[in-house]
Parts: C-alpha cells; sequence; structure tokens
C-alpha cells in the first residue's frame, strides 16, 4: 500500500486518509507518496475506450488505501458525470493547429480546471469526516479559481469550516464574485491587502502553529494537499489516451504559477505515461522561466498581469519536485527552503539542473502577445480562449516546431467568459453572456478585508469558528 512521507522529514509514513485532512505536514513540508504506481504499456492500452470516470477510477486507486473500492467508485461516479461537468466526455480535446490540441478543463461547476480536483476533494472530506465523526476548518488561498472551486465543493458539506483568502483587486470581477456571493453558514472569505504570495503566507503560517492546527483541526484544499495532485493526473491520461498513447507519446504545455497543475503531468510520467515534453508557460511573473534558464529561484515583485491566476513568485509545489529532483535528500531540501525563506533566492548545482532541463522546458509570454494569441486563435479557429490559455499556446508554439511529429496539448484552464474585458478587448467584441456566470453578477457579495497579517487572520478565524 502507498504511503505518505514529508518532502522535509520522510518520519513516519501517513494513511491517505490522514494526508487528505492534514493537508500539510507538521514539518512545514508538503507531502509525497513513498512509490509511485506502475502503469505499464498494456495496462495504459486497457484503458482505451473508457469514460473519465472509468480510467479515474484505474488511475487513483493505487493512491488510496483506506476507502473500499466499492465507496471510492462510486464517489468517482458521482463527481465526473455529466450532470456535474457540463459535457460528456468531461475533459474534451478540441483541435486547433495540424498537431496541436486543447484540454478543455473548463466544463465544470465554477468553469475552471480546479474543480476536476476539488469536486472529488469536497467528496472525499465528506466521506471520511463522516466515518470518523469529525469536524475540520479549511483555510486556502487563491489567486483566482482555487476559492470558487473550493468553496463549490465545501458550500454543502455539515463538517467543514471553509476560510478562502484573496488577493484584495488582484483577481477578476468573475473571479471575486464566484466566491463572495456564496452566501452559506460555513463559508468565509477574506480578502487580503497584499498579493497571493502573502495568502499563501498567511496559510503556511497558520499550518506552522501547532497549537492552532491542533485546536482548530486546520486542513487544505490548496494544491498542497496532496489529493489535489493525485485527482489532476487523471486528465493528462485520458487526454494521452485519445491521441494514441501508449503507441505514440503526447507533449503538454500548462499555464502555471503554484506548479501543481504542472506537477500533476509529472506525476503522471513517473507513473508510466509516455509524456514526451512537458513545458511550463509563466506570464510576466516568470520565476518559474528564469528558474529553468539560470538555475535560480530569485523572487521579484508580483506585477499584475492579464492572467491573473498566474501572478506568484512562490511555486509551492515546486518542492515537491525539488525533492524528486534532490533524489529524496529531505535535508538538503530541508536547508534549502529554510534558505529561500529567509533569501528568497537559492541555486541548484548545473548537475541538477541538467536533470532538471530534462524533465522540463519553460517560457514566457507577455501581456501583449497574450492579447495577440486571443485575437489570432479566434481569427484562425473560431475558438474564444482565456488569457491563461493563451500563455500557454504562446509559450507551446517553440516545442510544437521542434517536435511536429509528437501531439501537443494546450491546456486550457478556464473558461473565456471569466475574462470577458481582456477577452472581448482582444477579439474586438463583446463577449456573449454565460448564463452560469450572468446571475452572480446581480447578487450581493459578502467577505472581509483584512491586512497582510497573520495575528489578523487568526484572530478572525478563531472567532469565526467558536462563534
Amino acid at each position: 500500500m502507498i504511503k505518505y512521507i514529508s518532502t522535509r522529514d520522510p518520519g513516519e509514513p501517513q494513511s491517505f486518509t490522514d494526508v487528505l485532512l492534514s493537508g500539510m505536514a507538521p514539518d512545514g513540508g508538503l507531502y509525497i507518496p513513498d512509490q509511485w504506481p506502475e502503469f505499464d504499456r498494456k495496462l495504459i492500452g486497457h484503458l482505451q475506450g473508457l469514460s473519465y470516470a472509468e480510467i479515474a477510477m484505474q488511475v487513483i486507486r493505487p493512491f488510496i488505501g483506506t476507502i473500499d473500492d466499492e465507496t471510492l467508485q462510486k464517489i468517482i461516479t458521482q463527481t465526473y458525470s455529466s450532470a456535474n461537468f457540463g459535457h460528456s466526455a468531461i475533459a474534451p480535446l478540441t483541435q486547433v493547429g495540424p498537431n496541436a490540441w486543447i484540454l478543455e478543463l473548463f466544463h465544470g461547476p465554477t468553469l475552471s480546471f480546479k474543480d476536476y480536483a476539488m469536486q472529488l476533494l469536497g467528496r472525499l472530506f465528506d466521506h471520511v469526516l463522516e466515518r470518523r465523526g469529525r469536524r475540520v476548518t479549511i483555510v486556502g488561498a487563491t489567486s483566482g479559481d482555487t476559492g470558487s472551486a473550493a468553496i463549490e465543493a465545501c458550500r454543502g458539506c455539515k463538517n467543514i469550516d471553509i476560510f478562502i483568502m484573496h488577493p484584495q483587486g488582484r483577481t477578476s470581477e468573475v473571479q471575486r464574485r464566484q466566491m463572495t456571493t456564496v452566501i452559506a453558514p460555513n463559508v468565509h472569505n477574506i480578502a487580503i491587502e497584499g498579493t497571493f504570495d502573502d495568502c499563501q503566507h498567511i496559510v503556511k503560517s497558520l499550518f506552522a502553529d501547532i497549537q492552532l492546527r491542533d485546536e482548530l483541526s486546520l486542513s487544505a484544499v490548496n494544491s498542497i494537499n496532496w489529493a489535489r495532485i493525485m485527482a489532476q493526473t487523471v486528465y493528462y491520461f485520458t487526454a494521452a489516451l485519445a491521441l494514441g498513447a501508449p503507441d505514440r507519446p503526447v507533449s503538454f504545455t500548462v499555464p502555471t504559477g503554484n506548479f501543481g497543475n504542472v506537477y500533476a503531468a509529472y506525476a503522471a510520467r513517473r507513473m508510466g505515461l509516455p509524456v514526451h515534453k512537458l513545458c511550463i508557460a509563466t506570464n510576466r511573473n516568470d520565476i518559474l522561466a528564469r528558474f529553468f534558464e539560470t538555475g535560480a529561484m530569485k523572487t521579484e515583485k508580483v506585477v499584475p498581469s492579464l492572467s491573473p491566476s498566474m501572478d506568484i513568485q512562490v511555486s509551492s509545489n515546486f518542492e515537491r519536485y525539488l525533492c524528486e529532483l534532490m533524489d529524496h535528500d529531505h535535508g538538503s531540501l530541508r536547508k534549502i527552503m529554510e534558505s529561500f525563506r529567509r533569501n528568497k533566492k537559492f541555486a541548484l548545482s548545473p548537475e541538477l539542473m541538467q536533470k532538471a532541463r530534462r524533465d522540463f522546458t519553460a517560457g514566457r509570454c507577455s501581456d501583449l502577445d497574450t492579447m495577440a494569441m486571443m485575437e489570432s486563435c479566434r481569427r484562425e479557429t473560431g475558438i474564444l480562449i482565456d488569457p491563461h490559455t493563451a500563455v500557454a499556446m504562446r509559450c507551446a508554439a517553440e516545442t510544437i516546431a521542434a517536435d511536429p511529429a509528437v501531439p501537443m496539448v494546450i491546456l486550457a484552464c478556464a473558461h473565456p467568459a471569466k475574462f470577458p474585458q481582456a477577452v472581448g478587448e482582444a477579439v474586438g467584441f463583446k463577449l456573449p453572456s454565460e448564463p452560469r456566470l450572468a446571475e452572480i453578477m446581480k447578487k450581493p457579495e459578502r467577505f472581509t478585508t483584512l491586512p497582510a497579517d497573520i495575528k489578523a487572520v487568526k484572530n478572525f478565524i478563531q472567532n469565526e469558528v467558536s462563534g
């Protein structure tokens, strides 16, 4: 059975349900599996022709040893139904070039790729908490889409209080309203006077407070929670299978800020999926692109962009990849992460960077090029894409040109209707109304504005839970 260890100290391996509920390791590290399930060509071939839910069951089951197959199958089937996701294929592919496809990950309840993991996560939480007779307090940070997906997944859970922080004024209006118009007694929105990195720092600090973790039974739904990564590996399998895997490899370009989504692609590759190239697409906040160019991870000031979900300088999930890259040298990794926290930078050896560049390529896209890509995609294919997808398409172009025989899958992580102003300006007309979003523009909002201060947020959460 697969167990889970911290990136910073292997310690006592944990079960899946313990990792699900705790979210983050007590030592400040992130949980990773102590071994990868192995999918050989024959096993991957047997997945051909199965539905999304059926593939999800086969891909996810090895990671979960504490929920029986019948219950897990029921949870997965409920999650990945056409009633819950607005497309019979759940995550369909659309061809946009001779050997390029868009993977549409915006058919969930909040029109974001976060739904594909969060809808499963909410049901897993419900099952485990009910069985254990427990209640948890979920604390999360969002740069745009995680918050609304988490709130949608947890709004009806009787054993969960959920607190989501977003950077004030740094999400789109649609993204904000998807969170703040949900009026439920267990849902609490906090607008932080700062950046997403400030929000993320507060979350990590709260989890590092062992007394608070125990007092409130803190848990996480950000991609620091391993279950999020696990669920996201599924659509890499479904896309690759649709394009000929295991008989031919497939490349992916992933717009990323926090590194969770592209790390899920890396995980799928480690499991045996024939992934050729993994391209990391960044916007003007290009810390990841700079890292793969120079070997140095160094934070700079976060600059607002047209793709706000990627306006990040501290990519939390990168720690998981570093642990793999460093062959689980937990002590050295712990020193690197502590140095990064203090000095806002670290560098890797040329030998490690040589390995890293075999695993990933990385590119960047300016706002000007983002606008141009949204316009050209609409003009050449008739397809509307959001700014994050445009960043990925721009960064994918070089890889496509270098490997024209290998299918390239570009992840479309959000519906264009979530960014009507930017998309409309790029294509030259007002976007048609999206019924699922029109209603929230009329609803009242509820949120609390707080400074980027750990103590202020801690006091607020304690008061709300005790109240």
